[in-house]
């Protein structure tokens, strides 16, 4: 292995961690109690994405149908869905955020840029311009 791809190995590596230890802890400060990993993920989708079928929400979200059934069913009884027909195809239902489901999504990211505020203010200038640059570069990475 030369010296860059150990550089870039190590880049990676340390990369991934403090970016799953932010996720952790901003997962930490929100409403983790009430949802699940796979709750949050499908109310965020429906946010940012808007409307979509169970099989569309489960393809997006990598998981199987039925997986995709039993989220859909615990969100629903929380009652942050609603279901309508589809007017191109009757016979399929299209899941939407429930007003109390916008809320609740609004809400969390709220919490989760207050607390991160928070924690940014505790880094000196030079520090939060650094990590004003970095943020170009990591949307990069995300959309690589």
């Amino acid at each position: 292995m030369t010296r860059t791809t150990q550089e870039v190995a190590r880049l990676a590596g340390g990369l991934r961690g403090v970016v799953g230890q932010l996720h952790r802890r901003l997962r930490q400060v929100d409403n983790a109690e009430v949802l699940t990993p796979s709750q949050s993920a499908v109310l965020a989708r429906l946010h940012r994405e808007g409307p979509a079928t169970q099989t569309q929400l489960a393809a997006a979200e990598h998981v199987r149908q039925q997986s995709m059934a039993a989220t859909l069913g615990a969100l629903d009884e929380l009652g942050y869905l609603e279901r309508t027909r589809d007017p191109k195809d009757g016979r399929r239902v299209v899941v939407a955020l429930s007003d109390l489901g916008s809320k609740t999504v609004r809400g969390v990211a709220q919490h989760r840029e207050e607390w991160l505020a928070g924690a940014l203010t505790g880094l000196d200038p030079a520090e939060r311009a650094k990590l004003a640059e970095a943020i170009p570069l990591l949307q990069r990475l995300a959309e690589h």
